[in-house]
């Protein structure tokens, strides 16, 4: 079972028991997060996709570490005129660890039956 969810604009495939990293959160170590907006969801044997979301779904996470990245250098330079800037970046991030996933219960509705072809009466000149 799984589902892909939507976390501050990144989608995350989310299934019971992972450790996924996120971008940063509010919330404590040990806190729990319940995440509403899940666009696909899926049991084993059948999947049920969003429009957007899927409703009824939820997935619910715990909190297990905040930390940040490994480094991004960034280096621009422009040739000839003697222009070098050097920089670099560590993305603060979420460690999370996935511990339910709820969807509610899809109530499949019935086809409408077949409107059945209208009868067409005769007329005296189709008999001839």
């Amino acid at each position: 079972m799984y589902a892909i969810v939507n976390i501050s604009g990144k989608q995350f495939k989310a299934s019971e028991g992972a450790r996924v990293r996120i971008p940063k959160q509010t919330g404590d170590t040990g806190a729990t997060l319940t995440f509403d907006n899940v666009l696909l969801f899926h049991d084993g044997t059948n999947t049920q996709i969003g429009t957007p979301t899927v409703s009824g779904a939820s997935v619910t996470a715990t909190v297990v570490d905040h930390g940040r990245e490994r480094k991004i250098l960034i280096y621009k330079k422009k040739r000839r005129k003697g222009y070098q800037r050097k920089n670099g970046h560590r993305q603060w991030y979420t460690e999370i660890e996935i511990q339910k996933i709820k969807a509610s219960a899809v109530k499949k509705s019935k086809a409408a039956p077949k409107k059945a072809k209208p009868k067409v009466k005769e007329t005296a000149q189709d008999k001839e």
